[in-house]
C-alpha cells in the first residue's frame, strides 16, 4: 500500500512534519511519499496548495492526507476543498485550551517558529556556536559546558551536541577518545574537573565500522577489530569512572538528546 501525505503549514512546517512523522511510523505496512508545502498564509497559496493535492489525487486514485497546522480557518477551509483526509494537529487543543482559559486563540500565522523571544533565540544561537568551537575537542575550556560527550570517533557526539544547541539551548561539547586515552584507561586530565557533565556514547562495533568505512574506505581506523578493540577500551573507561553512557546505535538523535538531559537532570525545554 502506497499514499500521499502533505504536511502543510502557514509557517516553516516543522511541526507539521515533526507531528505527522511520528505518527506515520506506526504503520509498518504502509509505504508514504511526503511533501511539505510551507508558509501557506494566504488565499492564493492556499488555493495552490488545493490544486497540487487534486492533481496528486488524480494520478494516485488514492485519497492523499493532509497534516495541517495552519491557523487560519479560512485557509484551512480552502486546502479541505481539495478532498483529502484533513489532519488539523492543534484542532484537538484549541477548543478544551479556549474553554479553560477563558480567553480566544489568536490565530496568528507562523507563530511557532517565529521569531517571539529574542533572549530564546540568542540563546539558541550561543549554543550552537559552543558547540561548534568545542567540538572534537578544539577547544579545551570546558567550564562552561551544560554537558560533555565522550566516546570513540563517529559514534554520533558532534550532531547530538549541535541538536541539543538549536532545540534547548544547550552548551554542549565533546571529547573524542584518542588511542592514547584508550591505552591508559584514564579520563583526560582536562576532564576531571569536569566529571559530573560527562556523558558516554557508544555503538556496535559494526555499525562503527560502516560509517567509517564510509569516512576513510580500506583505513585501519574503519576495520571491524579496530572499532571492537575501540568500544571495549571506551566501555571499560565508562564502567571505571562510572559515567553514564548511551548506545546510539538503533536511537535516533531526538532520543538521544531527551535520555541525555533527563540522566544528567538538565531542565531545558525545546524552543
Amino acid at each position: 500500500m502506497r499514499r500521499t501525505i502533505f504536511y502543510i503549514s502557514d509557517g516553516t512546517g516543522i511541526t507539521a512534519e515533526t507531528i505527522g512523522h511520528s505518527v506515520l511510523t506506526q504503520f509498518d505496512s504502509v509505504e508514504f511519499d511526503t511533501f511539505r508545502i510551507p508558509f501557506v498564509d494566504d488565499e492564493d497559496k492556499a488555493r495552490a496548495a488545493t490544486v497540487r493535492i487534486r492533481t496528486a489525487y488524480a494520478q494516485s486514485g488514492a485519497r492523499p492526507i493532509v497534516v495541517n497546522t495552519i491557523m487560519d480557518q479560512k485557509l484551512s477551509d480552502i486546502v479541505a476543498e481539495s478532498g483529502a483526509l484533513m489532519l488539523d494537529v492543534f484542532a484537538p487543543f484549541l477548543g478544551p485550551l479556549e474553554a479553560e482559559l477563558g480567553t480566544m486563540r489568536s490565530s496568528r500565522v507562523g507563530k511557532a517558529h517565529g521569531l517571539t523571544d529574542f533572549t530564546e533565540y540568542e540563546a539558541r544561537i550561543n549554543a550552537t556556536n559552543y558547540a561548534l568551537s568545542h567540538d572534537d575537542g578544539i577547544d579545551v575550556n570546558y567550564a562552561d559546558a551544560d554537558v560533555i560527550l565522550v566516546g570513540v570517533s563517529r559514534v554520533g557526539k558532534t550532531p547530538t551536541c549541535l541538536y541539543m544547541a538549536l532545540h534547548y539551548g544547550v552548551r554542549a561539547a565533546n571529547y573524542p577518545l584518542t588511542e592514547e586515552d584508550l591505552e591508559r584507561l584514564e579520563l583526560p586530565r582536562r576532564l576531571l574537573p569536569h566529571r559530573s557533565r560527562l556523558y558516554g556514547l557508544t555503538i556496535e562495533p559494526q555499525r562503527l565500522a560502516q560509517v567509517r568505512q564510509a569516512r576513510r574506505p580500506g583505513s585501519r581506523y574503519a576495520e571491524i577489530k579496530q572499532c571492537r578493540w575501540e568500544l571495549e577500551q571506551a566501555d571499560k573507561l565508562f564502567r571505571r569512572d562510572a559515567i553514564p553512557v548511551q548506545n546510539t546505535t538503533h536511537t535516533s538523535i531526538e532520543e538521544i538528546a531527551s535520555k541525555i538531559l533527563a540522566e544528567l537532570g538538565i531542565e531545558k525545554h525545546m524552543f
